[in-house]
């Protein structure tokens, strides 16, 4: 009994050592850190980032952290210092049960670069718990016939903790009758046996009451007590006994419900009552919480599986099996029952990191997720392989337990914007198992692409006279990029004109693209306009690409002809006097009318016609190229002068037109048509003057009548003075030439004409007729009439013999013109 009482001492240094021991490191790498269990919360067990080398300064950005679905409940890391914590209670007996060895795995991990460390943390058994008995009272019955010396096994104490921490010792209150011996099973564990010293007398004592006390070997020492009654019965002096103290037995975890564990078999040598025995679980703190899934039949012992079986969560079972005759005595024995494992849990896969959206720039080796692949099974069963199912720019890399996902080619998101990955996981058992995990990843844009244009160049055609703020074209970019880097701003970059102002007829909508013109065009002034609109995205940096335009102005008919010869009264030019001989033969060329159209293509297709004609019979005009001929011979009976008035118009809608009036004077020689015209422009002058007095005196008789009534001063009036009858003749017959004239006669359409200025006067302050022979200007000035005048007589005379040079000319050179200025 002393011997049983005393502790082992000898490893309390251990326990010291526990106590203050944290780091080893083992020759494979592995960082092993030894704890005790039942250490306060945030204790501090090591520094793990001194440990690993790593820089504290880089905790936070590598995302320092643990990966593990057990320790995360125990342990925490700070990545401010590196420290591993103590995060809750960590109970020994809890966690490990009565193993020896109790070790807690998990990972470090660190990123930018990846990297996990595996971390072992043992976990070292203190004396937190007493030994402890699982009835308060032990009832033993013996027979009073029993001999001194027989054995009684009793109940043992349950004892958590392990080793020297267990039950060591047992302890029996003072008697005379009864003593304590221990011994110890075959895995090592120590119960205790009631040795009879002497005989017993029911009939003096049938009950004894004792004090059982078990002692475990921890340091401050803990104990625990039940009591003990026995109870002196008669006869059945032999107990049943069991083949063997402890049986073995493996099962698989898919054994079905109610199949057959074990047949146990204890013998009783007495007979009758005392020889029957029943069979019963004992139950105690180690295997209360199995006895349900195993029944015992209580008359053959027969123990079957009554619930189903789990390796993943417990992987053996200790069952108390006791054997009890009609007599009262019992046997005990053990049964340890190892599960098998079976390949029944799938691969479990558990995204921990995951970078999504991917700038679609990465460059291959980038890691887009961290995947942890875990299979509860065991052995073969929990060896994983993982593979992509689909054919993506990505790869898995193996490290331990964990995939890294990562980039394996170039990415645009142009051609693809997102990826459906589907992983699967297959262990390598017997039937093999797999799990599947899908992973979309989406792919960020990045401004890799510029605006586009579907073609490299666009023609615009544009009506000259537009309405100022018309749109007149539309560009239109594309940009297969999203978001800001797709947004696209137009703007005009350069115009390519011969006029520069032109640069402030167009203006473009930045957003659009529509183009617009802020004033009209002018087909006469530009044709053509060549401009470079850019479109530019909004990404940064932006991208932009140009594309030139073509704009075309399309004539329209808004000019009327211009007629260059004759003049036209209207403008303010000079009436033309077209000189015809008169033996002219018919087709014979008078002249020609000369007009032009700024416009262009059928605006500018010009025609001649006559819109009045004194006689219509003896002249015609050339629609398309304005000449003027003789239709017939000429008689003395007609008329000497004939007034032409030709109209030029284009070819347009609506059609413009312009007019002019000539004057064809039918004579032979300038000195035979003077007299004739003289007189005729005195009639006409004299009659015109008529009519501008009555006009003067109309005037003068109202501006009397208003001065007199407002003012009542009369005015002095002068009259005008009368004009000689010839110079109105003078003014009207002969203008000075149009010297533009000269250019379209040299083409060689028409002869050029000789000139002749001719001034006829009577007064040298009007108008004059000036004679301009071909080889020198010898001008006539002042003429007037001969029978009025010396100086008439001196011009007439001059006259006369510079018309005999022209008339005694080699070879007639064309009708001569001759223009009489107003």
């Amino acid at each position: 009994m002393e011997s049983l009482t005393q502790g082992c001492t000898g490893i309390r240094w251990q326990v010291i050592y526990v106590l203050f021991s944290y780091l080893c490191h083992s020759v494979s790498g592995q960082i092993h850190y030894s704890i005790v269990e039942e250490m306060r919360k945030d204790s501090v067990i090591a520094n793990i980032a001194d440990d690993l080398e790593l820089d504290i300064k880089q905790l936070l950005s590598r995302k320092l952290r643990i990966v593990s679905r057990a320790a995360e409940k125990y342990f925490y890391v700070n990545p401010n210092n590196g420290n591993l914590y103590i995060k809750d209670r960590i109970d020994r007996e809890t966690l490990c049960g009565r193993e020896t060895l109790c070790v807690l795995i998990f990972d470090v991990v660190v990123e930018n670069p990846f990297n996990n460390f595996n971390i072992k943390v043992e976990i070292q058994d203190m004396n937190d718990n007493s030994p402890q008995f699982f009835h308060n009272t032990i009832t033993l019955e013996i027979v009073e016939l029993t001999s001194p010396g027989a054995r009684f096994a009793l109940q043992s104490a349950e004892d958590p903790d392990i080793v020297s921490n267990s039950v060591q010792t047992y302890k029996l209150s003072d008697n005379q009758y009864f003593t304590l011996i221990g011994d110890i099973r075959t895995d090592g564990s120590k119960y205790p046996e009631l040795v009879l010293e002497k005989p017993l007398d029911r009939e003096k004592q049938d009950i004894y009451r004792l004090i059982l006390t078990a002692f475990d070997g921890g340091n401050p020492i803990r104990s625990g007590t039940t009591l003990l009654k026995i109870i002196v019965i008669d006869g059945n002096d032999n107990a049943p006994m069991f083949t063997q103290n402890m049986y073995k037995v493996s099962l698989k975890e898919n054994i079905p419900v109610n199949s057959t564990v074990i047949m146990l078999n204890a013998t009783d040598n007495d007979e009758g009552v005392n020889a029957q025995i029943t069979y019963s679980f004992i139950k105690t703190s180690g295997n209360i919480h199995h006895t349900g899934i195993f029944s015992i039949n209580p008359n053959s012992g027969e123990i079957k599986i009554n619930g189903n079986l789990d390796f993943e969560v417990t992987k053996d079972y200790e069952l108390s099996v006791q054997a009890k005759d009609g007599g009262g005595l019992v046997a005990r024995c053990k049964v340890l029952v190892d599960i098998i494992d079976v390949n029944d849990k799938a691969p479990e896969i558990c995204i921990t990191s995951l970078s999504s959206p991917i700038p679609e720039d990465s460059t291959p080796g980038t890691m887009i997720a961290l995947i942890e692949v875990h299979d509860q099974d065991s052995g073969d069963n929990a060896d994983v392989d993982c593979q992509i199912l689909e054919d993506v720019p990505f790869n898995l890399l193996s490290l331990n337990t964990y995939y890294r996902l990562v980039l394996s080619s170039p990415i645009d998101r142009e051609k693809t914007s997102s990826y459906n990955i589907t992983i699967i996981a297959t262990d390598r058992g017997t039937p093999p198992l797999s799990s599947s995990q899908l992973l979309r990843l989406d792919i960020s844009d990045v401004n890799d692409n510029p605006p586009i244009f579907a073609k490299s160049s666009y023609v615009a055609y544009v009506p000259e006279n537009n309405l100022p703020g018309a749109s007149i074209f539309s560009i239109q970019a594309s940009d297969p990029d999203t978001g800001d880097n797709a947004k696209i701003i137009y703007s005009i970059s350069s115009t390519t004109t011969e006029n520069p102002s032109m640069t402030s007829y167009l203006a473009i909508n930045i957003e659009t693209g529509v183009l617009y013109a802020q004033r009209s065009f002018d087909y006469e002034q530009n044709k053509e306009c060549i401009i470079e609109v850019t479109a530019s995205d909004n990404g940064s940096p932006s991208l932009s690409s140009n594309v030139t335009l073509f704009i075309h102005i399309v004539d329209q008919n808004d000019n009327a002809p211009k007629i260059l010869y004759p003049s036209s009264p209207d403008t303010g030019g000079s009436v033309v006097f077209e000189m015809v001989p008169f033996e002219s033969e018919p087709g014979s060329l008078i002249t020609k009318v000369v007009a032009v159209d700024a416009d262009s293509g059928h605006n500018s297709w010009l025609s001649y016609h006559f819109i009045h004609v004194s006689d219509s019979t003896h002249f015609v005009i050339s629609e398309h190229t304005g000449e003027i001929r003789t239709s017939r011979i000429f008689h003395e009976k007609d008329m000497l002068n004939y007034k032409v008035v030709v109209m030029v118009k284009d070819n347009g809608h609506p059609t413009l037109s312009a007019t002019t009036t000539l004057s064809l004077i039918i004579a032979e020689d300038f000195q035979q048509v003077v007299p004739k015209l003289s007189s005729k422009l005195k009639d006409e002058e004299t009659q015109s003057n008529l009519q501008f007095y009555l006009v003067i005196g109309l005037a003068l008789i109202s501006l009397l009548f208003i001065i007199t009534v407002m003012v009542a001063i009369i005015s002095k009036c002068k009259q005008p003075k009368p004009l000689p009858a010839f110079s109105s003749l003078a003014t009207n017959l002969y203008p000075p030439i149009d010297p533009r004239t000269f250019s379209m006669y040299s083409d060689g359409s028409l002869p050029l004409p000789y000139s002749y200025n001719m001034c006829v006067a009577l007064d040298p302050a009007d108008g004059d007729f000036t004679y301009m022979n071909p080889s020198g200007n010898v001008p006539v000035e002042n003429l007037i009439d001969a029978e009025n005048t010396e100086q008439g007589t001196e011009c007439l005379k001059e006259a006369s013999k510079s018309a005999e040079q022209v008339m005694n000319l080699p070879a007639r050179q064309g009708p001569q013109t001759y223009f009489m200025k107003h």
